[in-house]
């Protein structure tokens, strides 16, 4: 068993803390994209002293790298077998693994942009069943007849219907409070030119973002060609690529992996972003995004540039999705043939509404994320909510430039 820990929280911990009678909120962060998305959350908590703030890395498949994560952070962190062995006022979740055994009562939100995916099938040789959107069925809200979450966060009154249908014992628990993400990327864009000149990228250069989620039928997964071909064409034009990849991807194969896998592409002038990096910024700043089925593909809708799909997930979407919205409203790439021309022709006849009906369906509360959690946070740990308004900040300049690559002949 680890260490537990004893200050601020535990039996005694009234007799070192500086703080005294504060509300205790335990983040359990599953994975990285979990804690990456909470973070947005327990900002709101900032610069309130009558609230401590604690960690724990949550069970989860993709759990490789939590603990560096809270180690980077410098928080409290907890281990589990002590989290779920306290009591606190309040617990946040971006994932519902081992969520019915922790002693508080849960916030749990969507850890990407909704709900858009079925769930992969396990390999067991058992039957097969209706799959149900990842989220919003029984399987992961209710156990043993109790509903797990006491606030379920969705972004739209869209989701609330879909909920209704999958698990009508759960809409009392639901709260639409937006996407926290959609805001603070909405609010960037005004940054654009920032954050261009903070990866390098001149004015007269074009930035094409790639987007790749996790899974075999993601972009690197099932069409690793279309990046090849990016990178090639890219070296003998003023185009600088990039490439968003899925932090599932980091942790499930190995930093070294997969920087091992794309050090060509790398070597060749596309900048990889870094896991830790600030992924909206890199967005906020693209010409055009080619993407799959994740949920860095569907906030480019909200940026008015050109979205093109190399990979569409399948039968991993819900059609009834945003997601699946975008995969029938967005061009998609051919099998062959090149990137960079494609990216122009669509580019040229593009119209920066063309995409704003799927964006509107991230979130029915644009802008309003920080005050409507805010207000769900303290109606659960029962306090008044502090006098300033709740803030949301656009995000920070990204701190790694895009490669020159030696530009070769076409």
């Amino acid at each position: 068993m680890e260490t537990w820990v004893d200050v601020p929280i535990g039996l005694d911990a009234e007799r070192w803390v500086t703080r005294r009678g504060c509300r205790v909120v335990l983040v359990m962060v599953h994975t990285l994209a979990c804690g990456q998305r909470l973070l947005d959350v327990v900002a709101l908590l900032r610069s309130d002293m009558r609230v401590q703030v604690v960690f724990t890395p949550a069970p989860s498949a993709f759990s490789a790298g939590v603990e560096e994560f809270l180690a980077q952070l410098g928080g409290v962190v907890l281990p589990w077998e002590q989290a779920v062995r306290m009591r606190f006022d309040l617990a946040l979740a971006a994932n519902t693994g081992g969520i019915e055994n922790v002693h508080a009562p849960v916030v749990l939100l969507p850890h990407g942009a909704g709900f858009n995916k079925f769930i992969a099938t396990a390999a067991t040789g058992s039957a097969a069943a209706p799959r149900e959107t990842f989220g919003l069925g029984r399987q992961w809200l209710v156990r043993d007849g109790r509903v797990l979450p006491s606030v379920l966060v969705l972004a739209h009154e869209n989701e609330r219907r879909r909920l209704a249908q999958a698990c009508p014992e759960a809409v009392p628990a639901a709260v639409v409070a937006g996407d926290p993400c959609f805001d603070r990327l909405r609010l960037s864009l005004d940054s654009r030119e920032e954050y261009r000149h903070a990866l390098g990228v001149g004015r007269d250069e074009r930035l094409v973002v790639a987007a790749s989620t996790w899974g075999a039928s993601s972009l690197l997964g099932a069409r690793a060609d279309v990046m090849a071909r990016l990178v090639r064409e890219a070296a003998t034009t003023t185009t600088r690529a990039a490439l968003l990849v899925h932090p599932n991807v980091w942790m499930g194969h190995g930093t070294w992996q997969v920087k091992a896998w794309l050090a060509d592409w790398a070597a060749a002038g596309l900048l990889v972003v870094p896991v830790e990096e600030e992924w909206r910024a890199v967005l906020a700043a693209a010409d055009a995004v080619v993407g799959d089925h994740g949920s860095a593909t569907l906030y480019a809708a909200l940026t008015g540039q050109p979205v093109m799909l190399a990979s569409g997930g399948g039968a991993d979407v819900d059609p009834h999705s945003p997601m699946g919205e975008l995969l029938r409203s967005s061009p998609q790439l051919p099998d062959s043939g090149q990137v960079l021309s494609l990216v122009e022709r669509v580019s040229a006849g593009w119209n920066a509404q063309r995409l704003a009906g799927v964006a509107s369906r991230i979130t029915s509360a644009p802008g309003e994320f920080a005050t409507r959690m805010r207000a769900a946070l303290y109606r659960v740990l029962e306090m008044p909510e502090p006098a300033t308004p709740a803030r949301t900040d656009r995000v920070e300049p990204p701190r790694v430039a895009v490669p020159r690559p030696t530009r070769t002949e076409a």
